[in-house]
Protein backbone atom coordinates (compact mmCIF):
# COMPACT_ATOMS: atom_id res chain seq x y z
CA UNK A 1 0.00 0.00 0.00
CA UNK A 2 2.66 2.38 0.42
CA UNK A 3 4.45 2.21 -2.68
CA UNK A 4 1.25 2.94 -4.29
CA UNK A 5 1.02 5.71 -2.37
CA UNK A 6 4.85 6.41 -3.41
CA UNK A 7 4.22 5.91 -7.11
CA UNK A 8 1.06 8.05 -7.13
CA UNK A 9 2.71 11.21 -5.07
CA UNK A 10 5.79 10.50 -7.88
CA UNK A 11 2.95 10.93 -10.68
CA UNK A 12 1.66 13.78 -8.80
CA UNK A 13 4.78 15.61 -8.82
CA UNK A 14 6.28 15.12 -12.09
CA UNK A 15 1.98 16.33 -13.63
CA UNK A 16 2.70 19.09 -11.67
CA UNK A 17 6.33 19.96 -13.43
CA UNK A 18 4.79 18.71 -16.71
CA UNK A 19 1.18 19.99 -17.79
CA UNK A 20 2.31 23.36 -17.38
CA UNK A 21 4.90 23.36 -19.89
CA UNK A 22 2.66 21.56 -22.01
CA UNK A 23 -0.05 23.70 -21.98
CA UNK A 24 1.66 26.24 -23.81
CA UNK A 25 3.12 24.22 -26.43
CA UNK A 26 -0.71 24.25 -28.81
CA UNK A 27 -0.36 28.58 -28.19
CA UNK A 28 3.64 28.26 -29.30
CA UNK A 29 2.53 25.58 -32.85
CA UNK A 30 -0.61 27.71 -33.89
CA UNK A 31 2.08 30.88 -34.14
CA UNK A 32 4.88 28.25 -36.07
CA UNK A 33 1.85 27.27 -38.49
CA UNK A 34 0.83 30.74 -39.40
CA UNK A 35 3.97 31.63 -39.93
CA UNK A 36 4.78 28.71 -42.44
CA UNK A 37 1.62 29.47 -43.64
CA UNK A 38 2.34 32.72 -44.32
CA UNK A 39 5.61 31.71 -46.47
CA UNK A 40 4.00 29.29 -48.45
CA UNK A 41 2.08 32.07 -49.29
CA UNK A 42 4.42 34.64 -50.13
CA UNK A 43 6.10 31.81 -52.62
CA UNK A 44 2.72 31.62 -53.93
CA UNK A 45 2.54 35.45 -54.81
CA UNK A 46 6.09 35.30 -55.97
CA UNK A 47 5.41 32.75 -58.70
CA UNK A 48 2.11 35.14 -59.42
CA UNK A 49 4.13 37.87 -60.05
CA UNK A 50 6.37 36.05 -62.28
CA UNK A 51 3.44 35.18 -64.64
CA UNK A 52 1.44 37.96 -64.35
CA UNK A 53 4.36 40.96 -63.77
CA UNK A 54 2.68 42.37 -60.84
CA UNK A 55 0.62 41.22 -57.38
CA UNK A 56 -2.42 40.96 -56.90
CA UNK A 57 -4.25 44.20 -55.82
CA UNK A 58 -5.60 44.67 -52.74
CA UNK A 59 -9.43 44.34 -54.07
CA UNK A 60 -8.09 40.93 -55.64
CA UNK A 61 -6.37 39.77 -52.98
CA UNK A 62 -4.97 36.42 -52.17
CA UNK A 63 -8.28 35.09 -53.97
CA UNK A 64 -6.35 35.87 -56.25
CA UNK A 65 -4.29 32.82 -55.80
CA UNK A 66 -7.10 30.55 -55.94
CA UNK A 67 -8.96 31.66 -59.41
CA UNK A 68 -7.84 33.91 -62.25
CA UNK A 69 -9.21 37.66 -60.62
CA UNK A 70 -10.86 40.07 -62.63
CA UNK A 71 -10.67 43.82 -62.53
CA UNK A 72 -7.23 45.27 -62.60
CA UNK A 73 -4.48 44.90 -63.32
CA UNK A 74 -5.03 42.35 -66.07
CA UNK A 75 -3.67 38.73 -65.48
CA UNK A 76 -2.38 37.86 -69.06
CA UNK A 77 -0.35 34.79 -68.01
CA UNK A 78 -2.51 33.54 -64.95
CA UNK A 79 -1.39 30.05 -64.46
CA UNK A 80 -3.25 28.88 -61.22
CA UNK A 81 -4.66 27.95 -59.01
CA UNK A 82 -1.43 28.89 -57.25
CA UNK A 83 -2.90 27.53 -54.07
CA UNK A 84 -5.07 25.04 -53.65
CA UNK A 85 -7.59 27.24 -51.13
CA UNK A 86 -8.16 30.76 -49.66
CA UNK A 87 -5.73 30.05 -46.28
CA UNK A 88 -7.34 30.49 -42.74
CA UNK A 89 -4.75 31.17 -40.21
CA UNK A 90 -4.68 28.59 -37.38
CA UNK A 91 -7.14 30.52 -35.28
CA UNK A 92 -9.85 30.23 -38.77
CA UNK A 93 -9.63 33.69 -39.09
CA UNK A 94 -8.65 34.50 -43.37
CA UNK A 95 -4.83 35.77 -43.61
CA UNK A 96 -4.72 39.78 -44.43
CA UNK A 97 -3.28 41.09 -47.70
CA UNK A 98 -2.09 44.49 -48.15
CA UNK A 99 -0.09 45.67 -51.40
CA UNK A 100 1.63 47.42 -51.21
CA UNK A 101 2.67 46.54 -48.15
CA UNK A 102 4.07 48.89 -45.13
CA UNK A 103 6.85 46.34 -44.40
CA UNK A 104 7.71 45.17 -47.89
CA UNK A 105 6.11 45.00 -52.10
CA UNK A 106 3.44 42.89 -49.82
CA UNK A 107 2.28 42.51 -46.46
CA UNK A 108 0.70 39.08 -45.73
CA UNK A 109 -0.47 38.89 -42.08
CA UNK A 110 -2.30 37.24 -39.12
CA UNK A 111 -3.76 39.03 -36.33
CA UNK A 112 -3.30 36.01 -34.19
CA UNK A 113 -5.73 34.59 -31.58
CA UNK A 114 -7.99 37.56 -31.14
CA UNK A 115 -8.19 38.19 -34.55
CA UNK A 116 -7.78 42.12 -33.77
CA UNK A 117 -4.53 44.35 -34.57
CA UNK A 118 -1.25 44.53 -32.28
CA UNK A 119 -1.87 42.15 -28.90
CA UNK A 120 1.02 39.88 -27.12
CA UNK A 121 1.87 36.06 -26.95
CA UNK A 122 -0.43 34.07 -28.60
CA UNK A 123 -2.59 37.44 -29.69
CA UNK A 124 0.36 39.43 -31.55
CA UNK A 125 0.21 39.95 -34.91
CA UNK A 126 2.27 37.34 -37.06
CA UNK A 127 3.31 38.46 -40.33
CA UNK A 128 5.74 38.30 -43.46
CA UNK A 129 8.18 40.93 -42.09
CA UNK A 130 8.95 39.24 -38.96
CA UNK A 131 10.09 36.16 -40.64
Amino acid sequence: MIEILVVVVILGILAAIVVPRVMERPGEARVTRARQDIQGVVTALSLYKLDNFSYPSNEQGLDALVGKPSGAPDTPNWKGPYLDRAPKDPWGHPYQYQQPGQHGPVDVYSYGADGKPGGEGEAADVGNWDQ
